[in-house]
């Protein structure tokens, strides 16, 4: 069972600059990043890949936007040096006296580390993460300069000037699926996220691994009423053949281990009298599970992922602020149960 005394946290994601004209897109940066704010996210998870802005531009770019909201800023160990990373959180808080919180990604798309030069294989990008959260968490204890000598990264002697003050230190997390990223999350202390498998079909006992802090990414749409959130759900993710051939595409050009996951489940949805729907998924709309229906069956759905022990739950970008405010809803009803 979850341990009701651990805290339990909520971030949402930020819109991505790939999605829409650039003449939008500082707005609906804003607009999301104001709903969360208002709902009472502790933060936005803000993406990183060859694709789409720079995480740290669109991170000043929510402060700007908000006065608490902490950007989750997507750290990727082949774009720039944990120094580097570690330097800019150190100017963020510096400058505006707010904190941001670190999502350390591997890499699942093999072509665009490949236009890096970085052939690096899937298990040892985890092992690269391990090595550039040890140098960046040193950085930024700031006590004493940092000496440090692995496979892929070492620094000498190295102080991060200015210092950032305990309360601005940022929570790190780990994005996998895989047991080398359960594994790196484990060794630097950071809370493991993954894209979830329905409850059921969770290994409990790989979970419950000593020393293991897990969260989720997942899309929530519920509503009072069951047939009014799927109406909703179909509506903003209905069926499309190029969807589905560029997520066949994509399935090609992964080998991250929650690709292969998901892929390998069975749709669910309505006609399954399932909350947890594929569909968005398989058809390129979204790169995580949804849970849609009504607020008791999505609420028992977050109970059971709660029952396993999931301390954070990311959801997927919202596209109205009643998406926020329910999904809230719901996971404090399966928090308040949990506690019964």
């Amino acid at each position: 069972m979850r341990n009701a005394s651990a805290p339990f946290t909520l971030y949402s994601t930020c819109p991505q600059s790939k999605a829409m004209p650039a003449a939008e897109y500082a707005s609906r940066v804003e607009e999301a990043a104001r709903w969360s704010e208002a709902a009472a996210y502790r933060g936005l998870l803000v993406y990183t890949d060859n694709g789409i802005l720079d995480p740290w531009t669109v991170a000043q770019h929510i402060f700007a936007s908000t006065t608490a909201l902490r950007p989750l800023v997507a750290v990727q160990p082949a774009y720039m040096h944990p120094y580097t990373a570690a330097k800019k959180v150190a100017s963020l808080a510096f400058l505006y006296g707010r904190a941001v919180d670190i999502n350390l990604v591997a890499g699942g798309f093999r072509n665009d580390l490949r236009a890096l030069g970085d052939p690096t294989p899937h298990d040892e990008r985890y092992e690269r993460v391990v090595e550039y959260a040890i140098v960046m968490k040193q950085l930024l204890d700031g006590r004493e300069p940092v000496t440090f000598d692995g496979a892929h990264i070492s620094v000498k002697n190295l102080k991060l000037t200015p210092a950032v003050p305990a309360e601005l230190q940022p929570q790190f997390l780990v994005s996998g699926s895989s047991r080398a990223g359960r594994d790196a999350a484990r060794a630097i202390g950071a809370l493991a996220v993954r894209y979830p498998q329905p409850p059921s079909e969770e290994d409990e006992l790989e979970l419950r691994q000593t020393g293991l802090r897990h969260g989720i990414r997942v899309g929530i749409i519920s509503r009072d009423d069951a047939s009014e959130a799927w109406t909703i759900a179909r509506r903003r993710f209905p069926p499309s053949r190029d969807g589905q051939i560029a997520h066949a595409l994509a399935m090609k050009v992964s080998d991250s281990e929650w690709h292969k996951q998901l892929d390998d489940q069975p749709d669910g949805g309505e006609d399954a009298l399932d909350p947890y729907w594929l569909e968005p998924f398989k058809n390129y709309g979204t790169f995580c599970p949804y849970l849609v229906g009504s607020h008791d069956s999505v609420s028992a759905e977050v109970s059971r992922y709660l029952a396993l022990g999931v301390q954070t739950i990311i959801t997927d970008i919202p596209a109205e602020a009643d998406d926020l405010h329910n999904a809230r809803h719901v996971v404090e009803r399966a928090l308040t149960a949990a506690t019964v």
